[in-house]
């Protein structure tokens, strides 16, 4: 068995072998806040699945957002690390949502090699308004607008993105149709959000995630191909389709049968999942990719941008004090300057 390959692997995660050193494609090796590529070659299928859980439990805790709010920007942080952690170069993924619901506003990214930050913005009046009336699926609380995905490979550089229309359409949704129109590769995305009790923490849940993205890669193009669909007016249609390949079929079938339960429960983990869903046909899974909760802001990013205000921007800013204070959406960190000490733009 070639190293990295988990089918028919002995549970090493576990039990009586849990104390010694775990080895790539055993159980339980990855764990929490890594991504694991993975691949399955008699399906010609490669992708990447993450189990999400102290990184989350802090960003969230740090902003105590409402639940519905919690839930909708894990769920962009999953998408965001199972994206993010493909570049194969220096540079930084960017998710974000601008819609005219309660939650107006997610925005998510990945720095490389590790970096994850993020945030929520929403309306709290409309949102218990909705809440209280037992409006509180995903959908509703996202509204109409767009879900914008960038990859920005910094200076110098042309930025990359994709749009996809957000019209009743979940997070998870929107992720597929982004592969589909701006990749036209054969992708599916499965989530999960909730809240477990960890073993020692006195009772008190904590947040966790997971998810996993599987994309079909023949070496044989024609395979990708979707069969024509022509709408009533004689364009194609650009409804969702599948495509008639048995071997993307199939994996869409054992996709299907993943319960939520096991993209969270930190007992299952990654490997031990992948093995469930794939012994037959047998799945390689490679170096996981470590992910951590860092925001990019610096004093001396801030007082960069600042430096570029005009002095009526910088009078209208200063407080009481003689101070300006900013604040970092993503870490919440406060930083303060001395008006007097910032070389207004002329």
């Amino acid at each position: 068995m070639r190293p990295g390959d988990i089918a028919g692997c002995r549970d090493k995660g576990f039990g009586p072998l849990a104390d010694k050193e775990r080895k790539l494609g055993e159980f339980g090796f990855a764990g929490d806040d890594a991504v694991v590529p993975f691949e399955v070659g008699p399906l010609d299928v490669r992708g990447r699945i993450v189990q999400i859980g102290p990184l989350l439990d802090t960003i969230l805790a740090r902003h105590d957002y409402p639940e519905p709010v919690a839930r909708l920007l894990a769920e962009a942080v999953v998408v965001t690390v199972l994206l993010g952690t493909s570049l194969k170069f220096e540079g930084k993924f960017i998710l974000q949502t601008r819609t005219d619901g309660p939650v107006d506003m997610l925005v998510a990214d990945f720095a490389t090699p590790h970096a994850v930050r993020a945030y929520a913005r929403f309306d709290a009046e409309r949102l218990e308004t909705l809440l209280a009336a037992g409006e509180s699926a995903p959908e509703t609380l996202l509204g109409s607008g767009v879900l914008a995905l960038t990859i920005d490979q910094g200076p110098h550089t042309q930025r990359y993105q994709g749009v996809v229309q957000l019209e009743n359409t979940s997070l998870e949704e929107a992720a597929k149709t982004y592969f589909r129109q701006s990749e036209q590769i054969p992708t599916d995305v499965r989530l999960a959000v909730g809240k477990q009790v960890v073993p020692g923490s006195g009772g008190r849940e904590h947040w966790r995630a997971g998810g996993l993205l599987a994309q079909f890669l023949p070496k044989a193009p024609e395979r990708m191909r979707t069969p024509d669909i022509h709408g009533g007016d004689g364009d194609h249609d650009h409804a969702p389709r599948e495509l008639a390949d048995n071997a993307w079929q199939e994996l869409l079938a054992l996709s299907a049968t993943i319960e939520p339960t096991e993209l969270l429960d930190p007992m299952v983990g990654s490997e031990r999942l992948l093995f469930r869903l794939f012994n037959e046909h047998g799945v390689r899974v490679f170096d996981s990719i470590e992910v951590r909760d860092q925001c990019s802001c610096s004093r001396e990013k801030i007082q960069g941008i600042l430096g570029g205000f005009s002095a009526e921007e910088i009078a209208e800013s200063v407080e009481d004090g003689g101070v300006i204070r900013v604040n970092c959406e993503f870490c919440s960190k406060k930083y303060e300057f001395e008006a007097a000490q910032l070389a207004p733009t002329a």
